[in-house]
């Protein structure tokens, strides 16, 4: 009987023993951040909660062209980036602190560490959506050296399912007819619903692309075009933006620089791709109005009102007001080249529309507030103008 009870209370002093050890077991985790992970202050530009995924896309050493992803949580950040030229990712691991002070270490395919990023996490400077950031910085071998700079954009980038947007490239380069091409297209894999918009996207760079290389074609052929060779060769060069992207809805403004041999200077080209994927449609401005409204009206007395504006404050913007009432009027095909965003339409009027050609391009938001009484109630962009 003794036996017994001598059992029973050795039992009931190992299951107190054990209680009380997993109750400190958990207490620690919690102090060691694994269950409950501490609010942290965001980088300036905008909100980032724990484990926020942003996607940037941008250029080092001015010219070559990179994609980055990031996840940030706490004070940690890491992720990949690739150049769509090599499309292989380079992991990223590292640190961002309350003023936005990044430090991104990228290590090879061995945990070898092969370069590193230090900039800051901050608003987008020239970009329509005032919550969207970038980072600025520079990039540099481990030990610091041959540094460059870098400068990627935030893409407002919000599939729902894993996706990817994967940049495809044309490069060419013909000795013979002296020309270059690098022309860049979005392609989302991952999910058949995308499947007609890749196809456009692919469609209209291949068409320029084929134009810009028809047309040199023709200059080569032309023996009255005897150019001297120091003019040096046409090039043409595309990239994008995204502008707005989610199950529904996709917004991409491609930017071309072109420059023909023999000529003076470049010329800068935007063109637009809205896209409706629920009805696999490419959208027209006349699609997001109520029939027979007059929103080109409406868009373009904003439109030079606030051109005006701009001339009015930065005279180095070189907007003139000659060419603000021909290039800004109600014209359809002064209104070519608009993007959906969140906050509004973002109109691009290219050089030598509303302003001098060394004025470069000029942008306009014409906030939804603007148009909330013409826009389709029951159109692509009403839930972005309530």
């Amino acid at each position: 009987m003794k036996t017994k009870i001598s059992l029973g209370i050795l039992l009931m002093i190992f299951g107190i023993i054990g209680l009380g050890s997993c109750r400190k077991s958990a207490g620690n985790q919690n102090a060691n951040g694994n269950a409950a992970t501490p609010a942290h202050e965001p980088p300036v530009g905008g909100a980032a909660p724990a484990a926020e995924k942003f996607f940037f896309r941008g250029t080092i050493a001015n010219k070559l062209r990179i994609e980055m992803t990031l996840v940030h949580e706490g004070d940690r950040l890491n992720g990949n980036y690739f150049y769509p030229r090599v499309g292989k990712n380079i992991n990223l691991n590292g640190t961002i602190d309350k003023s936005g002070n990044i430090e991104l270490k990228e290590t090879d395919e061995n945990g070898k560490d092969t370069g590193v990023f230090k900039g800051q996490w901050k608003p987008a400077t020239d970009s329509p959506d005032s919550s969207l950031s970038e980072i600025e910085g520079k990039w540099s071998k481990p030990d610091g050296s041959k540094e460059t700079a870098f400068l990627v954009l935030q893409q407002p980038i919000e599939f729902s399912g894993p996706v990817r947007v994967n940049p495809k490239v044309i490069r060419e380069a013909n000795k013979e007819k002296h020309y270059t091409v690098e022309a860049e297209y979005p392609q989302i894999e991952g999910d058949a619903r995308f499947d007609k918009f890749n196809r456009e996207a692919r469609s209209m760079v291949t068409k320029d692309v084929a134009a810009f290389k028809s047309a040199e074609t023709v200059q080569e052929s032309d023996p009255a075009s005897e150019i001297p060779a120091e003019t040096g060769d046409s090039s043409q060069d595309i990239g994008y933006e995204i502008r707005y992207a989610t199950d529904a809805l996709i917004s991409v403004e491609f930017g071309e620089d072109a420059y023909s041999r023999g000529a003076a200077h470049g010329n800068q080209i935007t063109s637009v791709l809205n896209y409706d994927v629920r009805n696999e449609k490419k959208l027209t401005l006349a699609d997001l109005f109520n029939p027979k409204s007059n929103y080109l009206s409406i868009i373009s007395a904003y439109c030079m009102k606030e051109l005006k504006a701009q001339a009015q404050k930065d005279k180095e913007t070189m907007l003139s007001d000659d060419l603000i009432q021909s290039g800004a009027s109600a014209r359809a095909d002064n209104y070519k080249s608009w993007a959906i965003t969140r906050k509004g339409l973002w109109v691009t009027f290219d050089p030598y529309q509303v302003a001098a050609y060394a004025g470069g391009k000029q942008y306009v938001l014409v906030p939804y507030s603007v148009l909330k009484d013409i826009i389709k109630p029951d159109g692509p962009i009403a839930a972005l103008a309530k």
